[in-house]
C-alpha cells in the first residue's frame, strides 16, 4: 500500500435540494414518489429542511459537506430527445429532475484504508435505469472533481459503462471497526424479472469493487431481497443501513437473509446485526415510513445514534420496536427524527440526502464543507431565490426555468463555485 489516510472521519455531503424540485413521479418501482405524483411541491421549505438536517448534525459535531444541485432545466437532454408541445410532458420533467439532491446514488465511496493504493477512490453512479437519473453523472463526476481534486488523497473514476445499471452508495455498506480502520465493504445487487426494474447490477458492483482497487478478500456481494424490491425497496438502503460494526436491517432485506450475515461475518467477525423482524415491522410499514432509510452515526461521545424521518417517529409499529430497543442494551443508543417531508414525498429519506466520504476534511476543497457561515449563506441565497411552489402544470414554463436557473447561478456566486455554472453533460 503505497500511502494512508490519516485523520480521517467521516463526512457526510448531503445534496441541497434544487429550485426545479418537482413531484413528477418519474421513478418507477419508488412508492412514495408515485403516490405524490402530480402535487405542488415546495422547493425553498425542502431545500431549508434538508439544510436544518445539516446543521443539526453540526451541531453533534460530526463533519457535514454538501453537493449543489445540477444545472435544471437540462436542456441538453430536452434538446436531444427533441422535446417540444407533441412530446410526452414525462420527458420535459426528466430535464426539470432535481433528483441529483439524493447524494446516496451520486457515487460509490471507498476510504483509503482499503484501497490497494491508500487513496480514497469514487465512481459515480450511471443510474442508467430511470432516464431523469441517468442523465446526471458526468454534472456529478465534475463536482467531485473539484471537491475531491487533491489527486495525492482520492481518484474519481469515470461511471460504469451503461449496459449495466449502478445506483451508487445506496446499495453499498461497509464495516469496520472505527471509519479510519480498514474495513470490509458489501455491495448489494438485485435480478431482473420482477415487478419493478431491479436497478443495482451484479456486473456493476463488481466493476466498482475493481476500479475503487479493493481487496477481493474483503469485499462481499448481496443478493438483494426480490420480495422487497417488489414491495418498494428500490435501493437497499430502504431496508438496511450500517455503520462501523453495526448492520441495522428489516428480516427481509436479503434473498438469504442468514447468508448474508454468514458472508459478512466471513471476513468481518465482529458484525453485530440488529435485525428488525417482519411480525413487528412489516416490509410494507417499513417502506413506507423509511425505517431504515436512516443515518446510523458515531457520535463524538462514543454513543450509536439512529436519525430517521418523523414519519418513522410518527408510525405506532414502529415507534413501539424502537422504544423497545432503546430499552435493551443493544449498540443504537439514540433516536434523532428529522422532519424532511418534502424529501420523503419524493421518495428520499435521511440516507438518501447523504453520501459517506471518510476522509481528512483538510483534503477536500473548503468551499463544499458546511461551516456555520457557509450555512447562512446558503439559507440567505434559498430563502430569496428558491420558487415556494411548483405546481405540475408550471413544470415547463420558460419564465419558471429562467427563475430556476437563476436561483442556482445566485448560490454558485456565493459560494465561489461558478466553474460549476455551464452543464458538462
Amino acid at each position: 500500500m503505497e500511502r494512508r489516510e490519516v485523520s480521517a472521519v467521516e463526512i457526510n455531503f448531503d445534496g441541497i435540494v434544487g429550485p426545479s424540485h418537482n413531484y413528477a413521479g418519474l421513478s418507477l418501482g419508488n412508492i412514495a414518489s408515485a403516490s405524490h405524483k402530480g402535487e405542488t411541491s415546495h422547493p425553498r421549505a425542502a431545500a431549508l429542511q434538508g439544510l436544518e438536517k445539516m446543521q443539526a448534525n453540526r451541531a453533534l459535531g460530526l463533519a457535514q459537506g454538501f453537493l449543489l444541485p445540477l444545472p435544471r432545466p437540462n436542456d441538453d437532454l430536452l434538446g436531444s430527445l427533441a422535446v417540444d408541445e407533441t412530446a410526452d410532458q414525462s420527458l420535459t420533467r426528466a430535464g426539470w429532475s432535481a433528483s441529483s439532491m439524493w447524494t446516496a446514488n451520486a457515487a460509490t465511496v471507498s476510504p483509503a484504508a482499503d484501497t490497494k493504493d491508500g487513496k480514497c477512490h469514487l465512481t459515480p453512479a450511471n443510474l442508467v435505469t430511470m432516464l431523469h437519473r441517468g442523465q446526471e453523472w458526468q454534472d456529478t463526476a465534475a463536482q467531485l472533481r473539484i471537491a475531491f481534486g487533491n489527486s495525492d488523497h482520492f481518484t474519481v473514476h469515470n461511471a460504469v459503462p451503461a449496459s449495466f445499471g449502478d445506483e451508487g452508495a445506496a446499495n453499498h455498506m461497509r464495516f469496520c471497526t472505527v471509519h479510519d480502520n480498514a474495513g470490509v465493504e458489501v455491495f448489494v445487487y438485485g435480478r431482473a424479472g420482477g415487478k419493478f426494474p431491479a436497478r443495482q447490477h451484479e456486473q456493476a458492483s463488481r466493476a466498482v469493487a475493481r476500479l475503487n482497487r479493493l481487496d477481493p478478500q474483503k469485499t462481499v456481494f448481496i443478493e438483494q431481497n426480490p420480495d422487497a424490491i417488489e414491495a418498494g425497496a428500490f435501493h437497499n438502503d430502504v431496508v438496511a443501513v450500517a455503520n462501523e460494526r453495526v448492520l441495522f436491517t428489516h428480516a427481509l432485506a436479503f434473498a438469504d437473509q442468514q447468508g448474508a450475515y454468514d458472508a459478512i461475518r466471513a471476513k468481518f467477525p465482529e458484525l453485530e446485526v440488529v435485525e428488525v423482524p417482519a411480525e413487528a415491522v412489516s416490509l410494507a410499514e417499513a417502506i413506507k415510513t423509511y425505517l431504515f432509510n436512516a443515518q446510523l452515526l458515531s457520535l463524538p461521545t462514543g454513543e450509536m445514534a439512529l436519525v430517521i424521518p418523523l414519519e418513522s417517529w410518527e408510525n405506532n409499529s414502529v415507534r413501539t420496536w424502537l422504544d423497545r430497543m432503546l430499552a435493551g442494551n443493544g449498540p443504537i443508543r439514540k433516536i434523532i427524527p428529522v422532519d424532511v417531508r418534502q424529501s420523503m414525498a419524493n421518495g428520499g429519506g435521511p440516507a438518501c440526502l447523504r453520501l459517506r466520504v471518510v476522509a481528512d476534511p483538510q483534503n477536500v476543497d473548503p468551499r463544499f464543507l458546511l461551516g456555520w457561515k457557509t450555512a447562512e449563506t446558503i439559507g440567505r441565497i434559498v430563502s430569496e431565490y428558491w420558487p415556494e411552489n411548483i405546481a405540475p402544470s408550471q413544470v415547463g414554463d420558460p419564465e419558471l426555468a429562467a427563475h430556476v436557473r437563476k436561483a442556482r447561478d445566485k448560490l454558485l456566486e456565493a459560494l465561489d463555485l461558478t466553474e460549476l455554472s455551464q452543464p458538462v453533460g
